[in-house]
């Protein structure tokens, strides 16, 4: 066994012990956590922005796209969301303890079936440092503990928000491995953990192909995938065109180096010509290079270059373009290329979008809305651990309910069986 993975060993180790005190402990005192992380990065915010800014620098010097860049910014608003998020959470309706289904035996016996926390939680995400709060803190609130391992990107800013959230375990009491961080950027680092089966239930991998693959293939616990978001729009023949551009525009520009950002615009040949004029010239207005098919290139009226391929996740302000033939042939597209993470059709025909919303096997499905909808906040869920493109009991945004699973309670008078 190597250094590094020895280290990662006694982590795990210690993480598993204080994911006890903390399954232990009363949901006030996991709120009293979270409202003291929120207070420690508020007290520490401008260190914060220090050691984020190491890491900006460093990505300006690796020649990191500006999308990429953008996500790992830590700007002032940014972490004062960030702080805002974690109170938020706080006011948040625990689940932990809650009674989803209670019934009596034949025998008398009263069953209970609760909600309880899932333990070590092992948490992989690129670039974003802001999701060491957001999952930390929604972990700390179900009494789950997380082992976090951020990019490369972020590993500045994660140690500094990781040291914030220490302190505040100690200061409440706590053993300070309630959440933990791997520390070293090095890749192998990640087979390690996936190899800490003894220690961590889950694993979270939150990211680009590759990293999903090592986790799959390397997970000796049950995995969920948050995979990336290869999402589209559909807009169909009977559309509010003037709506359509509006939704196209925010789906693909509000923020594109996410994963509920658009990635490709799927449209019917029967309002293509008429519709993708404006609204290739709405998106050129706002920096977005539009790639399309032939039939796109010609309803436009330009020559539009290929896209890279259908099933890519460009995060950067970059759209495939395809017209379709109709709904189903639109269907097709993405069950073909898609990622079964957010899919949106644009159209003034119930019939047609009731439909669509039954048929079409994603995370999240809109009628008339933008994709950057997908989100744990927007749902109403607080702060989210991720989307997740898994057909279990996580799908979509993931939010408190999600981070629990259930044991089943009995309480007896004497009873054995016959």
């Amino acid at each position: 066994m190597s250094d590094m993975e020895q280290t990662i060993r006694e982590l795990c180790q210690k993480a598993s012990m204080a994911s006890r005190a903390l399954a232990n402990a009363s949901g006030e005192k996991r709120n009293e956590l979270i409202s003291e992380i929120a207070n420690g990065l508020e007290a520490a915010s401008g260190k914060l922005a220090a050691a984020n800014q190491k890491d900006l620098q460093a990505a300006e010097q690796n020649g990191l796209s500006a999308a990429m860049i953008d996500r790992l910014a830590l700007n002032e608003q940014r972490i004062t969301k960030m702080i805002q998020g974690a109170r938020d959470v706080v006011d948040l309706t625990d689940p932990v303890g809650e009674v989803t289904r209670e019934w009596e035996l034949y025998n008398g016996i009263e069953m209970k079936k609760v909600r309880v926390p899932i333990g070590v939680i092992g948490i992989i995400y690129e670039s974003r440092p802001n999701v060491t709060v957001d999952a930390g803190v929604l972990c700390l609130k179900t009494g789950n503990v997380p082992v976090l391992r951020g990019g490369k990107e972020a590993f500045e800013s994660n140690c500094a928000l990781i040291e914030v959230m220490q302190q505040a375990a100690v200061k409440v009491g706590l053993p300070a491995e309630v959440i933990s961080f791997i520390p070293t950027t090095d890749r192998e680092a990640i087979p390690a953990m996936c190899r800490m089966d003894q220690y961590i239930d889950l694993m979270i991998p939150r990211g680009g192909h590759g990293l999903i693959q090592t986790v799959v293939e390397h997970a000796r616990m049950p995995v969920i995938k948050h995979f990336h978001g290869v999402c589209h729009v559909y807009v169909h023949a009977d559309a509010d065109l003037e709506m359509a551009r509006n939704v196209v525009v925010n789906s693909k520009c509000q923020r594109p180096g996410v994963c509920n950002a658009l990635e490709t615009l799927l449209v019917d040949q029967k309002i293509a010509h008429q519709f993708l004029p404006e609204m290739i010239a709405a998106l050129k207005e706002r920096g977005v290079e539009v790639r399309g098919d032939a039939a796109a290139s010609e309803a436009a009226g330009e020559t539009l270059p290929e896209p890279e391929g259908w099933d890519v996740e460009y995060l950067d302000l970059i759209l495939g373009l395809r017209v379709v033939e109709g709904m189903a042939d639109a269907i097709k597209h993405m069950e073909q290329y898609g990622s079964h993470h957010t899919e949106t059709i644009i159209t003034k025909n119930k019939e047609i979008a009731d439909e669509f919303l039954a048929r079409v096997d994603s995370a999240a499905v809109f009628w008339n809305a933008s994709t950057r909808f997908s989100d744990g906040g927007q749902f109403g869920f607080g702060a989210e651990i991720g989307i997740s493109t898994d057909k279990i009991h996580a799908r979509g945004p993931m939010g408190l309910e999600e981070l629990t699973i259930y044991k089943y309670v009995g309480r007896g008078n004497g009873q054995t069986r016959i």
